[in-house]
C-alpha cells in the first residue's frame, strides 16, 4: 500500500496502547442503559447522540481539572460487577475493531466501591471483561491482548493500598501501578511508600507527570519515584531547546530522560481538550519525535475525546506529514515499553506487528 496514510487505511494498522483509561472510554449508548437499570438519574442527557456530544463539548474546556469533571457520570454507571464487566469488555471489542493488538487500559479501583463492593472485587471483574472481551475477539479473528494497570488517586491516601493490590493481581492480568488525577498540589513524591513497594516487588509503574504541571513533576517521578514511564510528559519540552542549525539543546532532565529511553505516554488530543496545548500541530509529539526521545501514541479517553488510536495517528499524520514508517516506528516503541514479558513484546512485534506494517509500507 503505497500514498500517505489516510484515516482509513491507518485502521488496518496494528496498534499498541499504552495509555487508555477504562472510565474515560464507554460507549454513550452503554452508560444510557447502565444509568437505567442501576437507578443513576443524573446524566445531562438521555438521547444517545446528544450525550456524546454533551461529553465531548463539556470534556473540551482548557484546564485539566474541568476535563476530568465529566468523569464523575461514567464512574457513577460502574459500580457493579455486571457493569465493570460489561464496560470492560466492550473497551475490548471498541479498541479490536480499531486493530489494537495490545493495550494496557488503567482505571482506579478506589471510585468504584461506591455501592460495597471490593477492591479484589472490582478488579475481579474488570478482568473477567477483558478476558471474556479477548475471547471474543478471537473468536472473530481479531487477536488482541489486553493488560491491566490499577491506578490510585494523587490527591487519596489509598497509593499503598492499590499498589498492594496490583501485587495480589499480577498474575492474573494486572502488569503495572499509576497515579493520576490533577497534579497541581499533588506531586508524586506523597507516594513514596506506594512505588517503594512496588519496585521492592520487582514490580513496574507509570506515573501521571508533566501534563499539566511542569518540570518539577517529571524530575520527582524520575528521580525520587523511580518511575518506568511517564503518563503524558509533555512538558519536558519545556527543557529541549533548539540551535540556529536546527540541533537539539537537552537540558540535564531531558537528557536522562532520554539516554535512558524512558517512555513517553503521549496523548495529543487529550492535551488539546485540557488545555495542555492549543492544537495538535501546536503539540511537541514531533519535536520530541525528532529529537528522538520515545515517543508513543495514546488515547487517553476515547469518550471524552471522541478519539481512537486510528484518529491520534491520522491526526499526527496531518499535521507533522509523517508515513508508514513513522507510525511503525511509534507502535513499535509502544510495544518495547510495555509491561510483560519481553519475549511477549518481541512475539507481539516480530509476529504481528512488522509483518503487517511491512504489507502496509509496501
Amino acid at each position: 500500500m503505497t500514498g500517505a496514510p489516510t484515516l482509513e487505511t491507518i485502521r488496518q494498522a496494528p496498534k499498541a496502547l499504552l495509555h487508555d483509561h477504562l472510565d474515560g472510554g464507554l460507549r454513550p449508548a452503554t452508560v444510557l442503559d447502565i444509568a437505567g437499570q442501576v437507578g443513576y438519574d443524573g446524566l445531562p442527557a438521555t438521547d444517545v447522540d446528544a450525550l456524546a456530544a454533551w461529553f465531548h463539548a463539556t470534556s473540551y474546556r482548557g484546564s485539566l481539572e474541568r476535563y476530568l469533571e465529566p468523569f464523575s457520570h461514567t464512574v457513577a454507571v460502574m459500580q457493579t460487577p455486571e457493569a465493570l464487566h460489561r464496560v470492560a469488555f466492550e473497551c475490548v471489542e471498541d479498541l479490536a475493531a480499531d486493530s489494537v493488538v495490545y493495550a494496557e487500559v488503567r482505571f482506579a479501583p478506589e471510585l468504584h466501591i461506591a455501592r460495597g463492593l471490593s477492591f479484589d472485587e472490582v478488579v475481579d471483574a474488570v478482568l473477567a471483561g477483558f478476558a471474556d472481551g479477548e475471547k471474543a475477539c478471537a473468536a472473530d479473528g481479531r487477536r488482541i491482548t489486553v493488560r491491566c494497570l490499577v491506578t490510585a488517586m494523587r490527591h487519596a491516601a489509598l497509593s499503598r493500598e492499590i499498589a498492594e493490590l496490583a501485587i495480589r493481581f499480577r498474575d492474573k492480568g494486572v502488569v503495572g501501578f499509576d497515579i493520576a488525577g490533577a497534579e497541581a498540589g499533588y506531586p508524586p513524591s506523597r507516594h513514596l511508600d506506594a512505588f517503594e513497594y512496588m519496585r521492592n516487588n520487582n514490580a513496574r509503574f507509570t506515573i501521571h507527570a508533566g501534563e499539566a504541571f511542569g518540570l518539577p513533576s517529571i524530575h520527582e517521578a524520575i528521580a525520587f519515584c523511580g518511575a518506568d514511564r511517564l503518563g503524558h510528559g509533555v512538558r519536558i519540552v519545556d527543557d529541549v531547546g533548539v540551535d540556529d542549525r536546527g540541533g537539539f539543546k537537552l537540558g540535564r532532565l531531558a537528557s536522562i530522560l532520554r539516554d535512558k529511553r524512558i517512555p513517553l505516554e503521549l496523548c495529543p488530543s487529550s492535551n488539546v481538550h485540557s488545555g495542555v496545548v492549543g492544537s495538535i500541530a501546536e503539540h511537541p509529539f514531533d519535536l520530541l519525535a525528532r529529537a528522538r526521545f520515545r515517543v508513543t501514541v495514546n488515547t487517553d479517553n476515547r469518550l471524552m475525546s471522541d478519539t481512537s488510536m486510528s484518529r491520534e495517528m491520522h491526526r499526527l499524520v496531518e499535521a507533522f506529514g509523517y508515513g508508514w514508517s513513522d507510525l511503525e516506528r511509534f507502535t513499535i516503541n509502544a510495544m518495547k515499553s510495555a509491561f510483560i514479558a519481553f519475549d511477549e513484546r518481541l512475539a507481539i512485534i516480530d509476529e504481528v506487528i512488522k509483518p503487517r506494517f511491512a504489507v502496509l509500507i509496501g
